[in-house]
């Protein structure tokens, strides 16, 4: 990901499409000082022959985010189908022609100093930017294994995405990539994989895709969950289950997948290649279907996807 990305134009805030430079908050605002909000992360993928700008299970992530909120007692005033709505519109407005990220952000927004999750006002906006890859080496990342431990859902609700624990992953990724590493995989407290800073995490191994549980403190991903089902759908067995760091090393794939990441090959695990220290067939046959799939190009997965551009007004 660039140290520096291109603004938009636009934010949704304080419930209106304003001009991004208006959309700002005080130094004194509760979430910036806690850590009090959550957030989404969305892809929107440009289809060129259509002409069309598809977004990738809108409806899905913006349920996400209203569970997410209400871990920490955030009251989000819309339903998945508005914000859906709001986010047309905000595309729209942005008159965006290629693929991008949108990042919807509830939060706590009192100007205030006091930890507590109540008697906190909420308030939410939106933006979208121009967004390529998230990782350099997505044909072949090189990855270690963190000295930090993913945060424990009695501690930090892990299925939530809460800003306040993303500092965890700040530490995981800023740690491998000062050491030279494109990633890290990160152990939770009873000595599993978890998943990466801030991705799920995939393995092949004598013809299954397995992958972590969800109790094991990852991220309900909607891109896992979407991985799973066309994995299935290309007729690989799918197993959800612990997976040991020592299992990671005799893999025969590994890759990554998140709304960030999209799918990317693990080929090297700090000294050991991973199978033939190349995408595998597996690792690469998913990928390929998944960006049919986003693009628009796989007619058997169109519903998950919600065109921009369509005559009628969105929001009323």
């Amino acid at each position: 990901m660039p140290a520096t990305q291109t603004k938009p134009n636009y934010a949704f805030f304080d419930g209106k499409i304003v001009p991004f430079a208006q959309a700002t908050v005080s130094v004194m605002t509760h979430s910036f000082n806690y850590g009090t909000g959550v957030f989404g992360g969305l892809r929107a993928y440009w289809n060129d022959d259509e002409q069309q700008l598809f977004i990738f299970r809108p409806l899905e992530h913006f349920e996400r985010l209203k569970q997410s909120a209400s871990l920490i007692r955030i009251d989000l005033p819309y339903t998945p189908e508005q914000l859906t709505g709001i986010l047309i519109d905000l595309l729209r407005a942005e008159g965006y022609r290629h693929n991008c990220y949108v990042r919807p952000l509830a939060y706590k927004s009192t100007e205030m100093i006091g930890v507590r999750l109540h008697d906190v006002d909420d308030a939410f906006t939106m933006f979208a930017i121009p967004f390529g890859s998230y990782i350099p080496n997505e044909d072949g990342a090189h990855v270690c294994f963190s000295s930090w431990r993913r945060v424990e859902d009695n501690a930090i609700p892990a299925r939530g995405k809460i800003v306040g624990a993303y500092a965890n992953s700040a530490l995981i990724k800023s740690d491998a990539v000062l050491s030279g590493y494109d990633e890290a995989l990160v152990l939770n407290e009873n000595g599993h994989v978890s998943e990466s800073s801030a991705a799920n995490i995939f393995m092949v191994r004598k013809g299954e895709v397995i992958t972590p549980p969800i109790y094991a403190n990852v991220l309900e991903g909607i891109v896992r969950r979407s991985v799973i089902e066309i994995a299935r759908d290309l007729g690989y067995t799918v197993v959800e289950r612990d997976i040991d760091r020592s299992e990671v090393y005799v893999a025969d794939e590994l890759f990554l997948c998140g709304t960030g990441v999209q799918i990317a090959a693990i080929t090297r695990v700090e000294h050991r290649p991973i199978g033939t220290a190349a995408m595998g067939d597996v690792t690469r046959a998913l990928r390929d279907r998944f960006f049919d799939v986003v693009s628009g190009r796989a007619r058997q997965y169109r519903q998950w996807l919600t065109p921009v551009y369509v005559d009628e007004p969105v929001m009323g």
